[in-house]
C-alpha cells in the first residue's frame, strides 16, 4: 500500500463520521459506501475514491455557488452496514448523490434507500442488472458495466464442442455473471459440465480446482473479482491446470488483479471490459495523471467512476439546482463523450451504454512495461452487449408492441 493510500484511507474514516457541515445549504454533498479494507478495496474501493476525488478537484470543487464536499465510508462488504450508513447519510448529512457503492446487494440496499429520498445514485462499482430492473428509477444510474455485458465478451471465444466448468463467487453479482456466460456458452455450442459456487472472501480454492481439474473440462471459468479472483488464478497455475491444457478464462479481470498476478501467470486471460487507459491519446492522458495520484493505472470501474462524478457534476451547473429530478433530466441531455465513453446514452432504465472491448493479457515478451498489459482484440457496440431492454422489467421501459 503506497503512501497516498494510506492517507487516503485515513482521511475516508474521518470524513465518514463528520457532518459538522452537511447541514450547509450552501453546499453539495458527495457520498460513496464502498470496500475499503475487503477483496474489492484495491480494485473498486480506494482506486476508485481516488478518481471521484479528482473529479470533483477537475471540477474547480464548487457548483453554482455551493462547494462541493464528499464523504466516505467502508461498508465492509455487508449490505446491512452498508444500509445502516447511508440511512444516517441521508437523515443527519442530507447527502445530494451517492456517487458509487460496491457489491450487489449493498447497492442494491442503498439504492433502494436513496430512490425513497429523491437522492440521485450512481453506480460504477456495482454493475447489477437489478439496478436497472426492480430498482430502477428516474433518478439511478449505470454507468460502467451491467453483469451481462460482461461475460457477453466471451461469446467470440467461445469454441463449439468446448467442455466449460465454472468456479463462480456466491453472491448475486456471480450468479447474474454465471446465468449471462451460461446462455452464451449454449448458444456458441458449448457444454456446461458442472459450476460450484465459494463464499466471498476465500482463500483455499484447492478443492474447486482439482474437481474442476479432473472434470475432463477444456476451459475453467472463474466468475469472480478482486483478491477472490487473484487467488484462484495463482493457485489455478500451481496446481499446473494450463500445463494440462486447460485454458483459463475470466469475465472481469482487471489492471490491478493483472499486476498483483504478473504477466506470467496471468498472461493469455481473455476477458471483457469497458475501459483501458491506454486505448486512446484521452484515456492514456487520464490513465497517466491517475497514476501520478493512485500508483496505479486506472480499471474500468475507477474510470467509470470519474466520468459518472463529472456528468453529474455538469449536470448540477447546468440545472442551476442540485434537485435530484431536475439533475437527472440534465443528466440525460448532455451529451457524454470523454475518455471513458465516445458517444454513450443515457436509456430509459438508467444505463448509461457504451463500447466494450474483448482484452487478452500480454504476454511479458508483448509488454512494454509494468502498464502495459492488454491487447484489444474486438470492439463491441453497447447496444449489442448491454442488458436488452425488451427483456427489462423496469416500469420506465416503453415495450414495443
Amino acid at each position: 500500500m503506497n503512501n497516498y493510500i494510506r492517507i487516503l484511507a485515513a482521511s475516508v474514516v474521518a470524513l465518514g463520521i463528520s457532518s459538522a457541515s452537511a447541514q450547509d445549504k450552501d453546499k453539495l454533498l458527495l457520498a460513496t459506501a464502498t470496500d475499503l479494507s475487503g477483496a474489492y478495496s484495491d480494485i473498486a474501493g480506494l482506486s476508485s475514491v481516488a478518481a471521484i476525488k479528482m473529479a470533483i478537484e477537475d471540477f474547480g470543487s464548487e457548483v453554482n455557488g455551493m462547494k462541493i464536499e464528499y464523504i466516505v465510508a467502508d461498508h465492509q462488504n455487508k449490505p446491512d452496514i452498508s444500509a445502516s450508513i447511508v440511512r444516517k447519510w441521508v437523515a443527519q448529512n442530507h447527502i445530494d448523490a451517492l456517487v458509487d457503492v460496491t457489491l450487489t446487494p449493498a447497492a442494491i440496499a442503498a439504492q433502494a434507500i436513496a430512490n425513497e429520498n429523491n437522492i440521485i445514485s450512481l453506480f460504477s462499482g456495482s454493475g447489477a442488472t437489478a439496478l436497472i430492473n426492480q430498482g430502477c428509477s428516474p433518478i439511478s444510474f449505470l454507468w460502467s458495466y451491467d453483469t451481462y455485458a460482461m461475460p457477453r465478451g466471451f461469446a467470440p471465444t467461445i469454441k463449439a464442442g468446448e467442455k466449460w466448468y465454472l468456479i463462480t463467487v456466491n453472491y448475486a453479482f456471480g450468479h447474474q455473471m454465471e446465468e449471462s456466460l451460461v446462455k452464451n456458452l449454449h448458444e456458441k455450442g458449448g457444454k456446461l459440465i458442472n459450476s460450484v459456487r465459494y463464499p466471498l472472501g476465500n482463500n483455499d480454492f484447492s478443492s474447486y480446482l482439482l474437481t474442476a481439474a479432473s472434470s475432463g473440462a477444456d476451459v475453467i471459468g472463474l466468475v469472480s473479482a478482486g483478491s477472490d479472483l487473484i487467488n484462484l488464478v495463482k493457485q489455478a497455475r500451481e496446481f499446473g491446470l494450463p500445463r494440462r491444457g486447460q485454458r483459463l478464462a475470466t469475465p472481469s479481470i482487471f489492471e490491478n488483479d493483472i499486476d498483483a498476478l504478473g504477466l506470467d501467470v496471468a498472461q493469455g486471460l481473455v476477458t471483457n471490459s469497458g475501459f483501458y487507459w491506454d486505448r486512446t491519446p484521452e484515456s492514456r492522458k487520464f490513465g497517466e495523471r491517475f497514476l501520478a495520484r493512485y500508483g496505479k493505472v486506472p480499471n474500468m470501474l475507477n474510470a467509470g467512476a470519474y466520468s459518472m462524478t463529472m456528468h453529474y457534476l455538469k449536470a448540477v451547473k447546468a440545472a442551476g439546482t442540485k434537485e435530484a429530478k431536475a439533475v437527472a433530466a440534465k443528466m440525460r441531455e448532455i451529451p457524454i463523450d470523454d475518455f471513458f465513453a465516445q458517444n454513450g446514452k443515457i436509456r430509459a432504465d438508467g444505463r448509461m451504454v457504451h463500447d466494450m472491448f474483448i482484452n487478452q493479457v500480454k504476454t511479458p515478451a508483448e509488454s512494454k512495461g509494468r502498464w502495459d498489459v492488454f491487447k484489444v482484440l474486438q470492439t463491441l457496440p453497447g447496444d449489442e452487449v448491454a442488458y436488452p431492454l425488451e427483456a427489462s422489467t423496469c416500469p420506465l421501459v416503453k415495450k414495443q408492441g
